[in-house]
């Protein structure tokens, strides 16, 4: 849950997923909903027949995924290479390159890689072939790694001899030969592995860089380490823009705000105070800067 500080403007509430860039210290709102209420019902004058016959105000509601949430995923998983896609969001999952020798016939090794292909599009996976003859194998593989293909999958001579392929994940490099029996099975395993290593990664960044604290010098202290910080808070709009205030004052920088109330709050001990104010706290909150 937002803030009454940082919910929509005429809102009731607003919930949302907040994305954090460890690098940067900074959170992003990647997707909102807003609960509008009637106030915008009552502005325009939208109204509805009811099952009695009475003219009543509607309730309207707002949810947006944002872009920004694909800057994100670009931020987060990315490497010196260049993007790296989720497979589940990955508009090309496999891209089939083929492995021409010199005196060996090319159409062959074409033939094979477009069969893989199509094989793997049957099963529901998207897969394109590479079958550009005016560019080099190296180049190929350096253009797929840029563009965040999760998996490469290779076919030469020597591969078709052994009904073979080479494949080479994009999130860490390792590469393995695969027979083609069975290949839909192992490319699916393949992907499900490389989905869970890429979240793994990335949960464990967030983790290291959120800090609970319960003082205001311990706030600050992580604060300006680029923590996410998650603290206890006695949930009034005149402490958070205090906390506003005297953040830019202290770091002539970026103020700290909150980024937003977790669902699943942890346990809140009676005594606990406000890190900012001093008064009963009544709710964990997470503050750091933002974009």
């Amino acid at each position: 849950m937002k803030s009454e500080n940082e919910k929509f403007a005429g809102g009731l509430y607003t919930s949302s997923v907040e994305a954090f860039i460890p690098a940067a210290g900074r959170g992003v709102q990647a997707a909102t909903s807003h609960c509008l209420g009637q106030n915008f019902a009552k502005m325009f004058d939208i109204s509805f027949e009811d099952k009695e016959g009475h003219r009543s105000l509607v309730w309207q509601n707002s949810w947006g995924l944002s872009t920004r949430s694909i800057g994100v995923m670009i931020m987060t998983h990315g490497d010196d290479k260049g993007l790296v896609f989720p497979p589940l969001v990955a508009p090309v999952q496999v891209v089939v390159i083929p492995v021409p020798f010199s005196g060996v016939d090319t159409k062959i090794i074409y033939e094979a890689c477009e069969a893989v292909k199509s094989t793997l599009l049957e099963a529901g996976i998207r897969a394109k072939a590479d079958t550009r003859d005016n560019y080099a194998c190296g180049w190929k593989y350096s253009d797929w790694e840029q563009k965040g293909v999760p998996l490469r999958i290779e076919i030469g001579p020597r591969d078709l001899a052994k009904n073979q392929v080479r494949i080479v994940r994009r999130d860490n490099g390792a590469k393995a030969d695969l027979s083609r029996e069975g290949l839909i099975e192992q490319v699916k395993d393949l992907l499900g592995k490389i989905q869970e290593n890429l979240f793994d990664a990335a949960k464990r960044k967030v983790d290291a860089c959120t800090q609970k604290v319960e003082t205001w010098d311990d706030f600050m202290e992580a604060l300006n380490q680029k923590k996410l910080i998650l603290a206890p808070w006695c949930d009034e709009v005149e402490v958070e823009r205090l906390v506003k205030e005297h953040t830019k004052t202290e770091t002539a920088a970026a103020t700290a705000k909150t980024l937003c109330t977790p669902l699943e709050q942890p346990e809140l001990n009676e005594g606990t105070l406000c890190f900012a104010s001093g008064k009963p706290a009544k709710k964990w909150s997470y503050w750091g800067r933002s974009y």
